[in-house]
């Protein structure tokens, strides 16, 4: 074998094997709210249906109360919770195979606890995760890293804050060597971005002032965690905010542009799809009476104010007066459960309803979208598969201990599912 032929034959096998490891990479680790990607697609499969003893692998009680999400880099799962008064703020670390505490650590312990909304918890915000590191944050009580070996904590900010209101809700995002963080209270708004290795802050981005002139106090608040896209070769950090929707540089947080639009709250993530954004609105008071909240799909290459121009459809809806879990698109169809339990099933061409159908329960957990379907979890721990597709068909229906209000992550052929009470991992 000439020399020239090894070292062809070596590069042949070397793409290969990157190609399988970034294939079986995409499977392996879960590391943000709503999966690696930001967008609540899994790309597992074999997950099963029917959810009994006999898929039920393990579960383990958490302690305290909290929605944050599981995260999982190779065998360890992280969490957050706290106890129901919020002094004390702790990360929980599982054995994936075994589902065994590894560590319990208590994080922070505020003096001070601001107020919530009922339905909310001072461990709602999902960590993040990658190789050696887990960042977990509680809004304004505190931000920190972790050691995933032995727990130990690497830096702590507790400095960083803003008037939640209602409890905190935004999860952390890592991008390249920064953690970016939002906060967004009725007092002030802006995103800031941390060293990830120090805590030491990097950048700090004001939120637009203008926009907000006109809410009430109470509506300036939002709860939102962005997603990062690439738009002809630039990444894009898109937030959508209570009353504005911005792009940001994500290494500087220069502001690219803005879409004014909105009030009260926002919750949901933005999603996006084949070069177009899709994001809510808040609650916008309704003249005729009542309130409603708009679905807007925006091309996202422009820079400025592009309310005027980039706009593509807008969807007006009474029966969404308060939007709280975040919608997810798959092969060009938006699938969101809205107000008065009703999953819809939209035609992200044009905005069109395609069918909806009211479910028994709330669903504050995001939707999900697993090997072809389409699951939803509600807060009486109903956890359903809907077909995905322009047709209505329910395919699976499970019933958990108790209400899941965390949304699950789906990898290596398994469900990493919480409830109010458990932590289980569900798989054939």
């Amino acid at each position: 074998m000439t020399h020239r032929s090894f070292l062809r034959i070596t590069l042949i096998f070397l793409i290969l094997l990157y190609a399988d490891y970034h294939s079986f990479g995409q499977d392996k680790n879960w590391t943000h709210f709503r999966g690696s990607n930001l967008n609540g697609i899994a790309t597992t499969t074999g997950i099963p249906l029917n959810w009994d003893d006999s898929t039920i692998k393990w579960k383990t009680e958490i302690h305290g109360k909290g929605h944050s999400s599981p995260v999982i880099y190779d065998n360890q799962i992280w969490l957050t919770t706290a106890t129901p008064d919020g002094k004390e703020l702790y990360a929980v670390c599982t054995d994936y195979e075994t589902g065994k505490i590894i560590h319990d650590i208590r994080i922070f312990t505020p003096a001070e606890v601001p107020g919530k909304h009922a339905i909310n918890t001072y461990a709602s915000p999902t960590p993040c995760i990658e190789k050696g590191f887990v960042y977990v944050h509680f809004g304004s009580l505190g931000t920190a890293c972790l050691k995933t070996s032995d727990g130990s904590v690497v830096w702590k900010r507790t400095d960083l804050k803003c008037d939640h209101v209602q409890g905190p809700g935004s999860s952390p995002v890592i991008y390249k060597n920064l953690l970016i963080l939002h906060f967004e209270g009725v007092d002030v708004r802006y995103l800031v971005a941390l060293d990830k290795s120090t805590g030491k802050q990097v950048w700090r981005t004001e939120r637009p002032a203008e926009p907000y002139k006109a809410l009430q106090r109470i509506g300036k608040k939002a709860y939102i965690t962005p997603i990062i896209i690439n738009v002809k070769g630039r990444d894009l950090l898109i937030s959508n905010g209570s009353a504005v929707c911005c792009a940001y540089d994500p290494l500087t947080g220069e502001e690219i542009w803005k879409v004014v639009r909105g009030a009260e709250s926002t919750v949901p993530m933005p999603v996006a799809e084949k070069g177009i954004v899709y994001f809510y609105t808040g609650s916008m008071v309704n003249p005729e009476g009542g309130t409603f909240t708009e679905l807007l799909a925006v091309n996202p290459d422009g820079k400025g104010d592009i309310t005027n121009t980039n706009i593509i459809w807008r969807k007006h809806d009474d029966q969404v007066q308060t939007q709280i879990s975040s919608p997810v698109i798959k092969d060009g169809l938006i699938y969101t459960v809205i107000s008065k339990n009703i999953l819809m099933c939209i035609d992200a061409a044009n905005g069109k309803e395609i069918w909806s159908e009211r479910l028994k329960a709330n669903n504050n957990a995001s939707p999900e979208y697993v090997d072809g379907n389409v699951w939803c979890f509600s807060v009486k721990g109903e956890a359903i598969a809907v077909k995905a597709g322009r047709q209505f068909n329910i395919v699976a229906g499970n019933q958990m201990d108790s209400g899941i209000w965390a949304t699950p992550a789906f990898l290596r052929n398994s469900v990493v599912l919480r409830t109010e009470k458990y932590l289980y991992r569900i798989s054939n």
